[in-house]
């Protein structure tokens, strides 16, 4: 006979059970094997006998079960101990405590057991046995959560682990569950902080259990849930203490109900999903609440129907009343995504869009951007889960304002979130848009939407309209997507009573051709057009969006591009011109907008006023706004400007009109060196027909006519035909109101460059002399262009401002000129430097004059003033062959073989006392020559 002596180490908080005196382990040859233990007095025996094969498995897993349970117990104890990472010693525990679980729970029932046994005292003692293998299970999981609360997240395994095999015994196992959270529940009452995270995961295995077939298991899950309602409680009550300014004694804001109480609140609990779902949602904090829901969202899947049923009910009925404590909304909506995407049941698949709908009802923000977040087009199961989400009436309106803010995104480019950020990046580019109007065609045709759609009728016309031009442009880069844009606002109209104006779009073939980009903007109009002409009831709300729109200003400026034009064509069906002053400030304001589109859409709005001009009540403005757009570098945007402008001043009253010429024609100057010739062509032109305009202001426009008539000499030898043409136009134009007779040499057949020139030096030698200082400035600004006739053009005539103003001019001033004509003499135009040498020798001979005494000088400008010289021709260029009828009196006859013009030829021109002019040495010459001419 073997003889083995077993001691069992058991040590917990609640027992402190001991075995003493083990007694002996005989193995004789009996054909029977008797197992029996005693715990009387602490003391535990076992002795092996021989029998059957059955009962000798039963006896070694007992044995094994007990040994093992104590040697795990034996390392955990050491772990909590020791100073092992929490997170590996939680871990490692678990594994141990998992193992334990399936030797303690794998043995025979209690009545197997007592089989073994002969008579009564062996079945005691193995009734002992039995109980003591499960105490030292329960006192390890007591040993690990009053060490740690956390620890309780074992319980939630042990529920798993219990589900798993139905071999386990689980009334056993929720009985040591129930008790470990009674211990746990007595222990937080102590506590000044409570955090234990695991409660939501566990309170969802318990609620599940709640409702078991067995109703002995059913109880104890009853009871358990109740003790971690009154942890969750004091978990409450703890945050509400250190939000408050009142600090309690510990313990005292635990609110544990009284022990009748707790007899009845569990049996309230026992098969009654409301009376959980809750008491679970009033009780967790919105994190453990979260969990709670997450939890039974994964069981939904599980193969046990019972069990999918039962998690679908507790969670409909949890999230009817407590859904807006839930978070992580869009996680969820992911997962449900996912799962929809599988093969869901049916009652899978309708538990899970009643979760949607009711997140939808608390959420709708995040539950929205969540499902615009996939790709787009949106599959079936995409379309269920809108159905889900509109469905819900009640926020209808959130639903469509979290649309329109999307909407607001342009397709395909790379954007931050606008409110919220983005968890799943399924694209690199940001699609919402376009998945945001394909869910518009799901949304709006729902009868509960119409309420909503009429009240944001605006919002989505105009937001669809600005998205079908975003998308109409991403067509063109991308693959061929469908053009969810267009078929929105198409069942925008529908639902909103607007058939026929659908219908008369189809017909003008508008819908067909809107995916086309460069037809957009006329889509834009017809739409508009289309709308007006059918009356659309909505239009006051329309037309008061649309100017709280433009107010606002918008994101991008091609947004403005579609206001402009569904605006203006609003405002022409329903209003006469002039348009009322709020509308007319929007229309000034976009003048200048950075868009050149804005602007020419702007300017084309405000010429066709042009018939009501003087009934606008700020017009000053309006025109200064026009002037202004003068500066764009848009070329498009000047030509639109100087067209509106000159439409607007042919119908302008005079008054008004006198009060801006001056400045109006200062704005024309710096356009009439316009790069683009034909920006240049117009600038000149109008200046001509402002000056025809205000004849009888001739003397307020002196100074700017003169400020003016550098660059429309120099012109004149312009590349461009265009801009001749208009020089000489507006040169008659300025000849005719000063009274010089330059309008004869403008003609084509009688025109030089350096006659009309010398022409208008000679009339600025007789009349105003004053401003040939500021010419000969103006000219030189002239001399550093890069255009080859300007800088020839400007030598001219800046010759003859010198010849005529020399004893004008300053030492200084001279010097200055010297200088500028100095780098001209290296022109690599040899014509220049010939005309360069010409007027350098001019300034010289000014310069030399300088020089004499300061008696001499004043004589000498005394006798101008008095005397006048009429200049001859000095650079011979491009002068006509026959100059006989020439108005200068020069002829040239057929045998002369000598130069026709002596350059330094000068006549007298004496001023009489009338302030009439008469040449004192070839009067006589010249009425001969007026003779025959």
């Amino acid at each position: 006979m073997s003889l083995l002596y077993a001691t069992p180490f058991a040590s917990s908080p609640c027992t402190q059970r001991k075995a003493e005196n083990a007694k002996p382990i005989a193995d004789d040859n009996q054909q029977e094997l008797v197992i029996t233990a005693g715990m009387e007095n602490g003391k535990c025996s076992l002795r092996r006998d021989h029998g059957p094969e059955k009962k000798a498995q039963t006896a070694a897993s007992l044995w094994d079960a007990y040994s093992g349970l104590l040697s795990n117990q034996a390392m955990i104890l050491a772990m909590n101990s020791s100073f092992v990472d929490p997170l590996l010693q939680y871990e490692t525990q678990l594994k141990i405590v998992e193992l334990s679980f399936k030797m303690a729970f794998a043995i025979p029932s209690l009545d197997k057991v007592k089989e073994i046994g002969k008579n009564e005292d062996d079945q005691e003692d193995l009734e002992n046995l039995y109980r003591t293998i499960f105490n030292i299970f329960e006192d390890t999981l007591l040993i690990l959560v009053s060490k740690d609360l956390y620890k309780l997240q074992i319980l939630k395994e042990m529920a798993v682990w219990m589900s798993e095999d139905n071999l386990y015994m689980q009334e056993r196992a929720m009985v040591i569950i129930s008790r470990v959270l009674s211990f746990a529940s007595r222990k937080v009452k102590g506590y000044t902080s409570v955090d234990v995270p695991c409660l939501g995961v566990l309170a969802a295995e318990l609620s599940l259990l709640c409702s078991h077939a067995d109703p002995a298991i059913t109880q104890q899950a009853s009871l358990g849930m109740y003790h971690l309602l009154c942890i969750a409680k004091c978990q409450n009550a703890d945050i509400a203490k250190n939000k408050s300014t009142k600090y309690d004694k510990p313990g005292s804001h635990c609110l544990l109900p009284s022990p009748s109480d707790i007899e009845f609140l569990p049996k309230i609990l026992q098969r009654d999903k409301s009376k959980i779902a809750q008491s679970v949602g009033q009780t967790l904090l919105p994190r453990l609440l979260t969990d709670f829901v997450w939890s039974l969202l994964m069981r939904l899947s599980a193969p046990d129907q019972t069990t999918a049923s039962k998690a679908a009910t507790i969670l409909k009925l949890t999230l009817e009343y407590y859904a807006h404590k839930v978070t992580m909304v869009s996680k969820i909506v992911d997962v449900i995504y996912k799962q929809l995407c599988g093969n869901a049941s049916p009652i899978l698949k309708q538990a899970m869009l009643r979760v949607i709908t009711l997140l939808t009802r608390t959420s709708p923000k995040k539950v929205i951007f969540q499902l615009m977040d996939y790709p787009v087009p949106a599959d079936n199961t995409l379309m269920l889960m809108w159905q889900a989400a509109g469905s819900e009436s009640s926020v209808a309106l959130h639903v469509l304002k979290t649309i329109l803010l999307i909407l607001k995104g342009k397709p395909g480019a790379m954007e931050e979130r606008i409110t919220e950020r983005r968890h799943f990046s399924l694209d690199t580019t940001n699609m919402m848009p376009v998945a945001a109007s394909q869910a518009l065609c799901t949304l709006l045709p729902i009868g509960s939407y119409k309420k909503a759609v009429a009240q944001f009728f605006p919002q989505l016309l105009m937001a669809l309209m600005l998205q079908l031009f975003y998308t109409s442009n991403l067509r063109l880069m991308t693959e061929d997507r469908p053009f969810y844009a267009r078929d929105a606002l198409r069942v925008l109209l529908n639902c909103s009573g607007l058939q026929q104006v659908d219908i008369a779009l189809k017909r003008k073939n508008c819908w067909s051709q809107f995916s086309q980009a460069l037809f957009h903007h006329h889509g834009v109009y017809l739409v508009a057009k289309t709308l007006s002409d059918y009356n659309f009831p909505q239009f006051p709300d329309t037309l008061h969006y649309l100017y709280k729109l433009s107010v606002e200003g918008p994101r991008r400026s091609e947004d403005n591009v579609i206001t402009i034009i569904f605006l203006t064509e609003l405002l022409n069906n329903f209003f006469k011109d002039p348009f009322p002053e709020e509308f007319l400030v929007l229309f000034r304001n976009w003048v200048n907008d950075a868009d050149p589109a804005v602007s020419k859409l702007s300017l084309q709005k405000i010429a066709s006023t042009a018939p009501v001009i003087n009934e606008i009540e700020n017009v000053c403005s309006l025109l200064i706004s026009i002037l202004d757009a003068f500066l764009s570098q848009d070329k498009t945007v000047v030509i639109r400007a100087l067209m509106t402008l000159r439409r607007l001043l042919g119908k302008l009253d005079k008054v008004t009109y006198s009060s801006l010429c001056t400045r109006i024609a200062c704005s024309y100057c710096p356009l009439m060196d316009h790069i683009n010739g034909g920006i240049r062509s117009m600038a000149i032109r109008h200046f001509g027909e402002l000056l025809r305009d205000m004849s009888q202001y001739t003397w307020m426009l002196n100074d700017v006519v003169f400020g003016g008539l550098v660059p429309l000499i120099l012109f004149l030898e312009d590349t461009e035909a265009r801009v001749v043409k208009a020089c000489k136009h507006t040169l008659e134009i300025c000849a005719s109101e000063l009274k010089w007779s330059t309008s004869y040499l403008l003609k084509d057949e009688h025109y030089s460059f350096e006659l009309v020139v010398l022409n208008i030096c000679n009339n600025l030698l007789i009349s105003h002399q004053k401003y040939i200082t500021d010419l000969i400035s103006d000219t030189l600004g002239f001399l550093r262009s890069s255009r080859t006739y300007l800088r020839r053009g400007s030598v001219i005539l800046i010759g003859y401002l010198a010849k005529l103003g020399g004893h004008l001019l300053l030492r200084d001033e001279i010097e200055v000129m010297l200088e500028a004509i100095d780098r001209v003499l290296r022109d690599e135009d040899p014509v220049i430097r010939e005309f360069a040498e010409i007027t350098n020798k001019i300034f010289m001979e000014i310069a030399h004059r300088l020089t004499s005494s300061n008696i001499k000088q004043s004589f000498r400008r005394l006798f101008n003033l008095i005397y006048i010289k009429k200049l001859k021709p000095l650079y011979n260029y491009n002068l006509p062959k026959d100059l006989t009828g020439s108005p200068m009196g020069i002829k040239e006859t057929k045998n002369d073989k000598e130069a026709i013009i002596d350059n330094n030829y000068e006549d007298v021109l004496v001023k009489n006392e009338d302030g009439s002019v008469k040449n004192a040495r070839f009067t006589s010459a010249l009425e001969h020559t007026s003779e025959e001419e």
